[in-house]
């Protein structure tokens, strides 16, 4: 009697359970290789295309988390779970966590958001949320930034679309604004010849818009002078340093009071 419910056990029970399961690893694993398939293959003809990067990704993104649920509510069938009561108990859950986890939602409604109005797209050099870098990616919950000191940076969605975006590759060229105070005993009109001349020099200003020197302001120590440049975004660093460069030299060469040394002569010893 005992071995005749055994074996009814085995034959109604634990048999059927061990082919479920075997046959529910074969779906993962099976599944999850034709998932990670169709979405290569997905990507490479949407770049093909020549669709914009952002929306690519973000789109492979969401239909791999489709796909991956659909496959999970597969493995369920088999084992004669219903998916009404799946459905049921998920919409429990999404009411729960939207409660304690409400900033994930937004997260994600802000990753939709960026997504569709493009403030930036990847391999933007971005200023927001008090972090500048390069766009690497637009996930489904946070966005990549890759820092000038070569950190990564993970930055929720919601955070960097409430907050002021500044994106430098939107236009072609940045300006540069240097300022050098010169003394009283300085001609103001040879000072903006001599910097005029020496910043022509920089190599990859742009002359147009035109680079200029001009008095910014009068001051009591004497004249406060703005060099004003113009540089595409690649350049602007560089630029920017030889800009300075110039403007030591120049004050080596003409035995003016360099920058620093004017500020410390009249600000902290009067």
């Amino acid at each position: 009697m005992f071995n005749e419910d055994y074996i009814k056990l085995l034959y109604v029970y634990v048999f059927p359970l061990i082919l479920k399961t075997i046959i529910s690893i074969a779906i993962i694993v099976i599944g999850g290789k034709f998932i990670n398939g169709l979405t290569i293959l997905i990507k490479r003809t949407l770049n093909l295309r020549y669709l914009n990067e952002t929306l690519t990704n973000y789109s492979i993104s969401t239909i791999h988390v489709v796909l991956r649920i659909l496959l999970v509510m597969m493995v369920l069938e088999i084992f004669n779970i219903p998916i009404a009561s799946f459905a049921t108990l998920i919409g429990a859950a999404g009411v729960a966590v939207s409660v304690v986890w409400s900033g994930l939602l937004s997260n994600f409604a802000s990753g939709m958001f960026l997504v569709i109005l493009r403030p930036f797209k990847i391999g933007d050099y971005i200023n927001a949320s008090g972090y500048a870098g390069v766009v690497r990616d637009i996930g489904l919950f946070m966005t990549i930034l890759t820092t000038d000191n070569n950190l990564q940076v993970y930055v929720g969605n919601n955070k960097l679309f409430t907050d002021v975006i500044v994106n430098y590759n939107v236009n072609n060229y940045r300006r540069i604004d240097q300022n050098y105070q010169i003394t009283n005993s300085i001609d103001p009109r040879e000072a903006i010849n001599i910097l005029t001349k020496r910043i022509l020099c920089i190599e990859n200003i742009l002359s147009i818009p035109k680079p200029s020197v001009s008095i910014v302001k009068f001051t009591e120590f004497g004249v406060l002078l703005g060099i004003r440049l113009f540089a595409l975004t690649s350049n602007f660093y560089q630029v920017k340093n030889d800009a300075n460069i110039i403007i030591a030299t120049t004050a080596r060469d003409f035995n003016w009071l360099p920058p620093a040394a004017v500020y410390k002569k009249y600000f902290y010893t009067t």
